[in-house]
């Protein structure tokens, strides 16, 4: 008997984006609202995406099982 297909969390699958050698990339947060105080370099720097820390890794990886 085969085994049941997991699910994909969709709010994970929006949110990050495997890489060629398979970690995960994520946006950076703060940089929906309140921009006007927040100087350019600063947004600008939020605007790079940069990658998921291996604590977190395991955690994004069972969300997305087919990633």
């Amino acid at each position: 008997m085969a085994t049941q297909k997991r699910k994909t969390h969709r709010g994970a699958a929006k949110r990050f984006r495997k890489t060629a050698t398979g970690e995960f990339k994520r946006s950076h947060a703060m940089k929906r609202h309140i921009l006007t105080k927040k100087n350019a370099g600063r947004l600008r720097q939020l605007d790079r995406e940069t990658l998921v820390s291996p604590a977190d890794k395991k955690v994004v990886r069972t969300m997305l099982p087919y990633a």
